[in-house]
């Protein structure tokens, strides 16, 4: 059976027009993100000019608006956060207190994001300010990835978070003993849920 997709290439600057400005500033009812490395990230601060007192601001205090309007907000990482982004999580209490659910998974360089169920991206783009944040064209990664609705890759992707993120990954790792804290430590495996995305309510208001 053919299906119908929208799928959308990613580049350069559009992580951050696309992605960050774009997919996850809107977003309702969750945000999921999966990276190698985490560093500190800045965006463009709402109504401020691009060269005015306080342009730029860490993409935290984007995501937690997006908390305090109730989105769910989860951060999958490999690497140690940078002292930059850990100096941004203190000055967010809401987050640094589980706003932002942070798990850590040596073996994860899987780097995506899903936003409501409904838009996901892939690509090569680190949850850094170099791959996703509001740098230079001359400055920044040269990135690529697609941005795509497709149920199909929604459904795999977000299920394959959801296994590492609940330690489901966990018992068969071969890295398990060097590992600083196995996530199947840290909480029992949960069931997944009958559907990893929201209902079509969710989804359509997340539009």
């Amino acid at each position: 059976m053919k299906r119908r997709v929208g799928i959308q290439l990613i580049r350069d600057r559009e992580h951050y027009d696309d992605v960050i400005m774009g997919a996850v500033a809107r977003a309702r009812v969750s945000v999921w993100i999966s990276t190698a490395n985490v560093k500190g990230l800045r965006v463009q601060a709402p109504g401020a000019a691009p060269r005015g007192r306080r342009a730029y601001i860490s993409v935290l205090e984007l995501l937690a608006g997006l908390e305090g309007r109730g989105v769910e907000l989860r951060l999958l990482h490999a690497g140690l956060p940078s002292r930059a982004f850990r100096a941004d999580l203190e000055r967010q209490p809401r987050l640094a207190r589980g706003g932002l659910a942070m798990r850590r998974c040596p073996r994860v360089h899987l780097k995506m994001i899903a936003v409501d169920g409904a838009q996901l991206y892939l690509g090569s783009a680190n949850f850094t300010g170099a791959g996703l944040g509001a740098k230079g064209d001359r400055r920044r990664n040269f990135e690529a990835g697609v941005l795509t609705d497709d149920d199909v890759l929604l459904d795999e992707m977000q299920g394959t978070f959801d296994r590492i993120w609940t330690g489901r990954e966990c018992g068969r790792c071969a890295l398990r003993a060097v590992c600083p804290a196995p996530i199947d430590t840290l909480t029992a495996p949960a069931a997944p849920p009958a559907s990893l995305r929201p209902g079509p309510r969710s989804r359509k208001s997340g539009a």
